[in-house]
């Protein structure tokens, strides 16, 4: 027995420990008890949690050890893996199935032969080309040393004016906290708007509550220097910044990798096959560091999350032990906080689809997030797009203050599921009134984009508005002359709903007719008053609601 184990015992080395590396190696054991499994990790930590990291830094986590999901002792103990951190691979020969380790505690280095080998290398902080950036006021937030240097720098020097470059996760979040620090704190962003995987008018309703907050949000600005104590931007503007943070974002950690002659992929990231192989078959890879399909889409893409990377080191390691699995694709998903403000995604944004030629529609509604009779429901701004041929989920955004969380996690399962929005439909969801109502937010998405598919409505968007208009479109604003007094689109003609069946003569036959009112029931009604009445008319998607915020930006 002994000299069978001698011969089938599997050697397995790890580069990386964090979400993909650790989630490989703890289920590798599971499934192999006499594989010998050696973990590399030039930091000092393994799976520690990157996205708590700007918590940690507000004091929001106030004990550092609750980063550090697991400690090499205890992973050691638990799984009988040899975890060495402080420990850098820095070449591999696949020819002969080696790698050279450099111990970065005494500097020497040493060979570990494999039989197969793991890369989770992760990615690394993108450094913009600014000047002055290497002076030590401005930070990444990557892992723990680094959230470490920050607050630490924040309880010495208590900065009163910080800078954060980037708005997108990391960007944000370091915002928020910062902010909630009484930081005052502007955020440059060279692009047109934040979180660029949202639709323009989605991420309008978050950079309006920014602004509300009282963090400055300077959007199409790009920093090109840090001078001593100020940021410069190309505009010609100066900010004070005692802090500045670079959040633009993180390219896939490669350098391993092209030492070893693996292919990379169109993106830059480690290419991988549907089993998680690299361009040599002994060599896997997964985490942030690999190209992957996206779900809807099948684009080449990169998606740095710490779900995915979970999943992917998890498939890795069955595959390793002969359970082979094939790895889907990865839709995207993602939640974040930015103070009461809660943002989510997942699948494909209208960018997207317009690069893959998809024939798609949408839809928007304003829900509340549980019924309004029950005391403390807020509105959530949320929207669907889907296929116009078959009605498949396609990609979903939702901006709110509450129960975004779990719609959007019910709309993620059902676009991992292929279901459509006859399906959201049929879903019979939790139901009380303190949590939601009779029909839920994701039911009212279903019924809106139904109504779109089977032609009982026609939409546009508000970019759509004012060509419509120039070529002598009619609009009509639904709501009542006390919310016309609040604020209404410009030229807009006055008709509530309830009088509109009285009031058909005032609107020109000949005319392509236009209507919204506040959220989008009102107007929906109106459209099938008219569209019975042999009027050409369109509904505008979002209603007032929306077109609100795009009026601010």
């Amino acid at each position: 027995m002994a000299a069978r184990d001698i011969v089938m015992k599997k050697k397995v080395l790890i580069v990386g420990g964090v979400a993909a590396g650790a989630s490989a190696a703890a289920r590798l054991r599971r499934l192999d008890e006499n594989a010998e499994i050696i973990m590399f990790e030039r930091g000092e930590h393994i799976s520690f949690a990157n996205c708590g990291l700007p918590y940690y830094v507000g004091g929001i986590i106030q004990q550092r050890k609750r980063l550090l999901v697991q400690t090499p002792a205890a992973m050691s103990r638990r799984f009988k893996i040899d975890v060495r951190v402080m420990n850098e691979v820095i070449n591999i020969d696949p020819a002969v199935k080696k790698v050279t380790v450099k111990n970065l505690v005494d500097e020497t280095t040493y060979e570990e032969r494999y039989d197969n080998l793991v890369l989770a290398p992760g990615a690394s902080p993108v450094i913009p080309p600014i000047r002055g950036i290497e002076q030590a006021h401005v930070f990444t937030v990557r892992n723990v040393p680094d959230s470490d240097i920050i607050k630490e720098y924040i309880d010495r020097q208590k900065p009163g004016h910080a800078v954060v470059i980037g708005a997108g996760y990391i960007g944000l979040e370091m915002a928020e906290v910062l902010h909630m620090k009484n930081i005052k704190v502007t955020i440059v962003e060279a692009g047109t708007q934040i979180m660029n995987y949202l639709d323009p008018e989605m991420a309008a309703i978050v950079q309006n509550y920014i602004a509300q907050t009282g963090i400055n949000l300077l959007l199409q600005e790009k920093a090109v220097a840090v001078d001593g104590y100020t940021v410069k931007l190309e505009s010609g503007t100066t900010l004070p910044a005692d802090l500045v943070i670079l959040g633009v974002g993180v390219k896939p950690e490669v350098t391993l990798a092209l030492r070893a002659g693996l292919s990379l992929g169109k993106t830059g990231g480690i290419l991988v096959n549907e089993y998680l192989q690299t361009s040599d078959p002994a060599i896997y890879a997964a985490g942030d560091a690999i190209q992957v399909k996206h779900l809807v889409t099948g684009e080449d893409t990169l998606i740095p999350l710490a779900g995915p990377a979970n999943r992917q080191g998890w498939l890795v390691a069955g595959n390793i032990a002969g359970f082979r699995q094939k790895y889907s694709g990865a839709q995207g998903t993602g939640i974040l906080k930015v103070l009461d403000m809660t943002v989510a995604s997942t699948g494909a944004n209208e960018k997207m689809l317009q690069q893959q030629g998809y024939h798609y529609s949408f839809v928007h509604i304003h829900p509340a997030s549980h019924a309004t009779y029950y005391p403390g429901s807020t509105t959530m701004s949320a929207k669907l797009l889907f296929s116009s041929d078959d009605g498949r989920i396609l990609g979903a955004q939702i901006v709110g203050y509450d129960g975004v969380d779990k719609r959007m996690d019910v709309l993620a399962t059902a676009l991992r599921a292929g279901m459509t929005i006859f399906d959201l439909q049929e879903l019979e969801l939790s139901y009380a009134p303190p949590y939601s109502s009779a029909k839920d937010p994701v039911n009212m998405l279903g019924y809106a984009a139904g109504n779109i598919w089977h032609k009982r409505i026609q939409v546009i968007s508000w970019d759509q508005v004012a060509s419509r208009i120039t070529q002598g479109a009619f609009l009509i604003d639904a709501r009542t002359p006390a919310e016309v007094e609040g604020g209404s689109y410009p030229g807009a003609y006055n008709i509530p709903v309830d009088e509109l069946r009285d009031r058909l003569e005032e609107i020109p036959p000949d005319k392509e007719v236009l209507v919204y009112c506040q959220q989008g029931l009102r107007s929906y009604i109106a459209n099938r008053i008219l569209l019975q009445n042999d009027f050409t008319v369109f509904n505008i998607s979002g209603g007032y609601n929306t077109y609100r915020h795009l009026e601010k930006n």
